[in-house]
């Protein structure tokens, strides 16, 4: 399989439509049509519905597709890397992680190393913990954000000194506003929208006292500004962290703590005996400093 059959197998996948991917990447569509029907007798597996007007993945393809769009990613970085002057402090530095207003720690790292060095590039990916180690095992990110608890083993990692605080995102005149905080008996009744990454056994689940599957979750989801709107239109009681969405002001939401208290420490982590470039490596240092102060 070669680096220029992935290129076009992802032109196809893109433009669902072989004349189309062959006059975007400027090459004949008979040339573009055999170097596919090449591709899937190498992989052994058909990649493409060929229907009348358009072209589909089949699951082999839209597997080929995710691992091709990381290895064209994976490329185009390391040959950014590769062929800067060995001296040149800029570049491009990509931090996964989920939601959390520990956030600004990063941030504040982020904006002392841009005033140094302002060609260096920062790149943000929000997603649950396993797909930020998915990504930072491949190398597609340089730093992941994990909620405690997870296992960081296999990697370096720097304890973030600030913690966020589980509770309720709910509307202002929802039946439980009223209260300081919340139980888990004011919630076994109640329909319930999680994040999909406090599903399972983890604090929170523990906190229930009943299992998932014993509570009337209504929703999932792996935003909380999305999950907002949920709330918003009174589908449910959201189980989130603190300080992500504004409740002040004309919000026609609320926050409640949990009773008993939950929190969550975090860590950033990188992939262990991980050879930095030099912006990397300077930011790095910058985070150190912060923590330390």
């Amino acid at each position: 399989m070669e680096f220029r059959e992935l290129k076009y197998f992802l032109a196809v996948a893109r433009e669902q439509s072989i004349s189309k991917a062959a006059e975007a990447l400027y090459i004949t569509q008979p040339n573009l049509s055999r170097q596919m029907q090449n591709l899937e007798k190498e992989i052994g597996q058909q990649l493409f519905i060929r229907g009348t007007k358009k072209i589909t993945l089949t699951e082999a393809g839209r597997l080929l597709r995710k691992r091709a769009e990381e290895i064209i990613e994976l490329y185009n970085q390391t040959e950014t890397e590769l062929t800067k002057p060995i001296n040149d402090i800029s570049g491009d530095i990509y931090i996964g992680g989920g939601e959390s207003y520990v956030m600004g720690l990063i941030a504040k790292a982020a904006h002392f190393v841009q005033n140094d060095y302002p060609d260096v590039k920062f790149h943000l990916f929000s997603g649950d913990s396993g797909t930020i180690s998915e990504r930072l095992d491949k190398g597609l990110i340089d730093f992941g954000i994990f909620i405690e608890p997870f296992d960081l083993s296999k990697y370096e990692y720097l304890r973030l000194p600030l913690y966020d605080t589980w509770g309720v995102l709910m509307r202002k005149d929802s039946p439980l506003a009223g209260k300081e905080f919340i139980t888990p008996e004011d919630l076994w009744d109640k329909p319930i929208i999680r994040s999909r990454q406090s599903i399972g056994k983890n604090k929170v689940s523990e906190w229930f006292g009943k299992s998932d599957e014993e509570l009337n979750i209504v929703a999932t989801g792996n935003l909380l500004y999305n999950m907002s709107l949920l709330v918003e239109e009174g589908l449910g009681y959201a189980v989130c962290l603190d300080k992500i969405i504004n409740t002040s002001g004309n919000s026609n939401l609320c926050f409640r703590p949990l009773h008993p208290e939950l929190i969550s420490h975090l860590d950033i982590a990188w992939k262990k005996y991980q050879v930095f470039p030099k912006c990397t490596e300077i930011f790095l240092r910058r985070l150190r400093e912060i923590l330390s102060n």
